[in-house]
């Protein structure tokens, strides 16, 4: 019998408060090589907090992250931070997609793709731009290398930004609400990706309000209600049959509004 894999991405135990404000209250979560988890909620119920907290965008208030085996955002005693240097190459190895782009305006698609892996990785600009070029052909933006983020449809940019996250070749990809920002008709063409990806065995933590996505893609939903892993289970079970009052809520929020 096959063993079933390691996690490559491991969550013990994550709070997080703002203001007084309990966040996260004890997210429990593994994710294994290659699965694509979806994280569905309510607004409010802290899906967007646990990826910052994941690459330490936000700092937990308690609780532990690892990439494989190594601990995310200090050492392994849980009191000496990461130095920048230290974070900034665990960061590398987890592409980030937001849903405001985050795009640098003043450069040129090309540039934007290239840039982190020329400046934060110290690889090659040569060997940088054919890998540019080919993930910007990948997300379906070759004619477009030249252009300025300000000449593109909101869905033209996400891909982008799914592109420059993929060549710093990431190990795992967090993607927050990427399709939130969009009008209806350019979601589907970022979904697109997002579901190559999959096919081809990325491993990703995907935040989303996309029901048929979830339903479609992903290995494992965890649904996150009042800061906690309300449910966690394969996509039929969650969409056949969940297990508490507000998933099935949710679910029918949702199933009327599409």
């Amino acid at each position: 019998m096959q063993q079933p894999s390691e996690p490559l991405l491991r969550i013990e135990g994550l709070e997080k408060s703002f203001g007084g404000n309990k966040i996260l209250n004890g997210i429990d979560l593994a994710v294994a090589p290659h699965e694509t988890v979806c994280m569905l909620g309510p607004s409010g119920s802290g899906k967007s907090t646990v990826l910052r907290c994941i690459n330490w965008l936000e700092t937990p208030d308690a609780g532990a992250i690892f990439l494989r085996d190594q601990r995310v955002g200090c050492h392994e005693d849980g009191k000496k931070p990461m130095s920048d240097r230290e974070l900034s190459e665990i960061r590398a190895r987890m592409g980030m997609v937001f849903q405001s782009f985050a795009l640098w305006p003043h450069l040129s698609v090309l540039q934007n793709v290239m840039v982190a892996p020329i400046h934060v990785q110290g690889r090659p600009k040569t060997f940088v731009r054919e890998e540019a070029l080919a993930m910007l052909d990948k997300v379906g933006l070759s004619d477009k290398r030249d252009a300025f983020p300000s000449s593109l449809s909101g869905g033209q940019k996400q891909r982008v930004g799914i592109a420059r996250a993929l060549v710093m070749k990431p190990e795992v990809m967090l993607f927050d609400e990427p399709t939130s920002a969009l009008d209806p008709e350019l979601v589907g063409e970022v979904l697109q990706v997002m579901r190559q990806l999959a096919r081809e065995g990325m491993t990703m933590v995907v935040v989303t309000h996309e029901m048929a996505f979830a339903r479609d893609v992903a290995s494992h939903v965890a649904f996150l209600d009042q800061g906690r892993v309300a449910e966690h289970s394969t996509p039929d079970a969650f969409f056949t049959a969940p297990k508490t009052e507000r998933a099935r809520s949710f679910l029918k929020r949702y199933t009327r509004g599409s």
